[in-house]
């Protein structure tokens, strides 16, 4: 009962010192003793399990069915390899199913929750897992509570436990407090926080109570909602057209069945070939097929500094036509920069390169920045207000040496910044001097001094000279530069600090500015030449926001821009009629954000959205693809986005869209291959069989030519390289099916051309034995002849295929024939093994072959070369026409 106890007693217990904390070696003692501060998961399955699994599918149940006739029929070779098929397709699947899982494991290890530790009298940062009992950590806003803790310290804390109370309004907490009764309910401890919860404002710190399964959340397992694997769209178009395909290739496999009934053939081999082909026409690979290239392609993403943490986001990222960006951070760099000093002397514009850029004031301008500052610059590396870091850099450029005037100088007391007054005071001695110096918004200087600089003189401040500084100072606004004036005046060691800030003496302003990061104005022109409007919502003012906006070329005019207030005034019928008018949203909270992204929807859009913030996350729920920056985003926001930026950078993004319409394309190659080759089979065999033919292919030679001719070339085509064009093209629509843009013509085409040159191969085979398909009597070996060239043309124009299928428009010489250097292993080890298989004697028995002539390789050649060849013809046309 910790919270009846009082601060000392907890920190007694544990034996913790709350300014200390614990030491690094009791921190790993108490790790051993304790364990990880995790909540158990569900139990990881086995190899066997995993191996079961992949066994539990309708189609391995036909694929078994298949094993017990031919080991009736007596036919254990044909058996043999069909297990194989079962067992290969089933290892397989355990392999990806392994690496898939350790894929989620490191990506939750990269993505999981960290937290604040004082340990040994300094604050770091950890992973969540590591906290221990005893341990005493910080908590600030938009981090969740890494394990239970008796605060010890609380300012204007509060933090959201609806996940264990109910409460949707967050709960103030006071470390002060000591509970008197043991029952006293969750939501009532208002000195204790929770594992799993969220602090929502303010800061505090606690002592570690409980961790792991010992927590409150830990004891009530139906809290924790753990997410699921939901199925993508794209996975659900596959299902269902494997499921449609399967159907169609059963109705067909009965109906031949049918047909060779009353042929009066032998049952039992057309029942083997009436499940081989309805197995060889379904394509069963398509799950695996796509968790590969998705796999690929995630990894890729996480290469160029894009974390996609759920699958559909890498599907619905070639369909954003809008991306609503952030500024700070993610348009620009983040850190501020001066442009430029005003004086009455002189206005001086700074070049960060150039040494000689000083005035005497303007070396007493940045005098004073520098000793009005509680930042640090050194090596590039700053810490502090940024607006200081960039006032220190101020004085590098104007030849200021830092150290040697903070070696000179001491201070001796301060008026601290506040936001009322908006300025800050020091009171310096220097060579037993004293000087009062003074920054801060120009307005309030402008109020307060009674003297200006001029021509390295002191002199009475006047109307005149307060309206050129009114006027230098709307320029640089114009410019988007945020000012700030500096001011002084001498003292004595005895002022008051109510009296440092009367009868100031002007010394100049600044201009600075957060400036665009130089890559996202060709990153932006590239979105838009990919049909992808590029909008920014930023809290910055309106003049601040269009002019970096503009610079980008986000926005043309000032009329494109619309602050927060205006929204205010909109209805959500209006701002729906009128969103997409506007390209930059300025002065916004997050409950705008929400609005613009809903609004954007309304019409159709496909959003991507950024946010940091712990109240970006509504925004970046309510958007298509949630965006939250690695660097700067909270917990929150990262738990809420689809994606995670590590480099906060907005070319990132649209990067990551290129690559997510890449992914999709080579999907799309792969279904379309595996179809158009199923297609081909069922053609084939289905003529042939209805015509009165013998079955161009066995059992074995269906489930062989399924296995490597269709698996192979699609992962290849998968791993396809991107397309540099691939953003010329517009937006995909997302309800847009795989047959779009011709894809269902080219099936239809090529498998009926595939099936056709199988059925002449399958003739020639009988003719240049001198016999016909028609006749009754037919010698073995002629049969054997006409199915191995029916079996080695097949085979042929689906690996040769593979290559057209790169693009539907491209010629396989533009795209570079070896610029897939995966499809072209493929095809080799396709054409080596089937060589194998017909040249050796112990597998050409075991698939039924026979030796072709050389008249029969020359036919398998030019036939196997045909579709290819057409393709690539009517690509060629294609050319012609559009270049005319």
């Amino acid at each position: 009962m910790w919270y009846t106890r009082s601060i000392d007693e907890v920190a007694q217990e544990f034996a913790t010192d709350p300014v200390q904390g614990l030491s690094d070696a009791e921190a790993e003692s108490r790790l051993q003793t304790y364990g990880p501060n995790t909540l158990q998961g569900q139990k990881k399955k086995t190899i066997f399990q995993l191996f079961v699994a992949q066994l539990r599918d309708w189609l391995i149940y036909v694929l078994f069915a298949a094993v017990l006739v031919t080991l009736l029929m007596g036919e254990y070779v044909d058996a043999t390899i069909i297990l194989i098929v079962i067992v290969l397709n089933a290892v397989l699947g355990v392999v990806q199913e392994v690496k898939a899982g350790n894929a989620i494991e490191a990506l939750q290890k990269i993505t999981s929750p960290r937290t604040l530790v004082r340990r040994a009298g300094t604050v770091k940062e950890i992973d969540a897992a590591l906290v221990v009992p005893g341990d005493v950590l910080v908590l600030d806003a938009g981090r969740y509570v890494a394990a239970d803790l008796r605060l010890i310290e609380s300012a204007n804390l509060q933090i959201e436990e609806s996940a264990l109370t109910g409460e949707s309004v967050p709960a103030s907490k006071n470390a002060a407090q000591v509970c008197v009764s043991p029952q006293t309910p969750l939501g009532d401890r208002a000195n204790t926080a929770f594992m799993s919860t969220l602090v929502t404002y303010g800061r505090g710190a606690g002592i570690v109570v409980a961790t792991g399964m010992h927590t409150e959340v830990g004891k009530i397992a139906n809290i924790l909602e753990t997410d699921e694997e939901a199925e993508t769209p794209l996975e659900k178009r596959l299902d269902e057209l494997g499921r449609t395909i399967g159907k169609l290739a059963i109705g067909i496999c009965l109906l031949i069945f049918g047909v060779v009934m009353l042929q009066g053939r032998d049952l039992a081999e057309m029942f083997l070939l009436s499940v081989s082909l309805a197995v060889a026409s379904i394509p069963e690979g398509l799950a695996a097929i796509v968790a590969i290239v998705l796999s690929i392609g995630v990894t890729g993403m996480s290469r160029r500094n894009a974390i996609i943490r759920r699958l559909p986001a890498v599907e619905t990222l070639g369909s954003v036509n809008i991306i609503c960006s952030d500024k700070t951070g993610t348009l620009t760099q983040n850190k501020m920069v001066v442009k430029s000093y005003y004086s009455l002397d002189v206005e001086v514009t700074i070049n960060h390169n150039q040494q000689d850029q000083t005035t005497k004031t303007g070396t007493l301008l940045a005098k004073a920045m520098v000793l009005c500052s509680d930042a640090t610059f050194e090596n590039g590396e700053g810490t502090g207000d940024p607006t200081e870091i960039a006032l220190l850099q101020l004085a590098d450029d104007l030849g200021v040496n830092r150290k040697d005037l903070k070696a000179a100088t001491s201070r001796v007391n301060e008026n601290a910044f506040d936001s009322d007054r908006k300025l800050m005071s020091v009171l310096v001695e220097e060579n037993s001097n004293y000087t009062v110096y003074t920054k801060g918004a120009i307005d309030n200087l402008l109020q307060l001094a009674t003297h200006v600089i001029a021509q390295d003189a002191v002199i009475p401040l006047t109307d005149a000279h307060r309206d050129l500084y009114v006027a230098a100072t709307e320029k640089m606004s114009g410019k988007a530069l945020r000012t700030l004036g500096v001011a002084c005046k001498p003292a004595t060691a005895t002022i008051a600090v109510p009296d440092m800030e009367k009868d100031l003496v002007l010394i100049g302003i600044v201009g600075m500015i957060d400036p665009p990061r130089p890559e996202v104005k060709s990153s932006v022109e590239k979105a838009k030449e990919a049909g992808i409007t590029t909008i920014m919502i930023t809290g910055d003012h309106k003049k601040t926001a269009f002019a970096i906006a503009h610079e980008l070329g986000i926005s043309e005019s000032i009329n494109q821009t619309i602050a927060g207030p205006e929204l205010d005034v909109l209805t959500e019928q209006q701002l729906a009629e009128q969103v997409e008018k506007y390209r930059v949203f300025a002065r916004v909270s997050p409950e705008h954000k929400v609005k613009i992204v809903k609004a954007l929807k309304a019409k159709g859009n496909i959003v991507s959205m950024t946010g940091d913030g712990v109240n970006d996350a509504p925004s970046l729920n309510a958007a298509d693809i949630g965006v939250a920056m690695g660097i700067t985003g909270t917990d929150v926001a990262k738990g809420a986005a689809d994606m995670i930026l590590t480099d906060d950078n907005f070319a990132t993004i649209v990067s990551a869209i290129e690559q997510g319409r890449n992914i999709y394309h080579n999907i799309r190659k792969a279904v379309i291959f595996l179809l158009t080759c199923n297609l081909g089979e069922v053609v084939a065999m289905f003529i042939t069989l209805l015509i009165g033919w013998e079955a161009p292919l066995i059992a074995t030679q269906l489930l062989w030519i399924n296995l490597m001719t269709d698996t192979l070339p699609a992962v290849a085509l998968g791993m396809d390289p991107g397309d540099p064009d691939v953003m010329k093209e517009k937006p995909r629509n997302p309800n847009e099916n795989f047959f779009a843009g011709g894809a269902g013509w080219r099936v239809i085409v090529g498998g009926i051309l595939i099936g056709a040159l199988t059925i002449f191969a399958f003739w020639f085979g009988y003719y240049e034995h001198g016999y016909s398909p028609f006749d009754t009597e037919v010698p073995t070996e002629t049969i054997k002849n006409a199915r191995t060239m029916a079996f080695m043309t097949l085979v042929a124009c689906q690996l040769y295929y593979a290559l057209a299928m790169r693009s539907p428009v491209k010629s396989i010489f533009r795209l570079g024939l070896f610029s897939n250097n995966y499809l072209i292993g493929a095809i080799v080890i396709g054409l080596l093994l089937q060589l194998f298989i017909v040249w050796l004697p112990v597998t050409r028995k075991a698939f039924n072959l026979h030796l072709p002539d050389s008249n029969g390789w020359a036919m398998i050649l030019v036939l196997g070369i045909v579709p290819l060849f057409l393709n690539e013809c009517y690509k060629l046309v294609l050319h012609i026409r559009h270049s005319s």
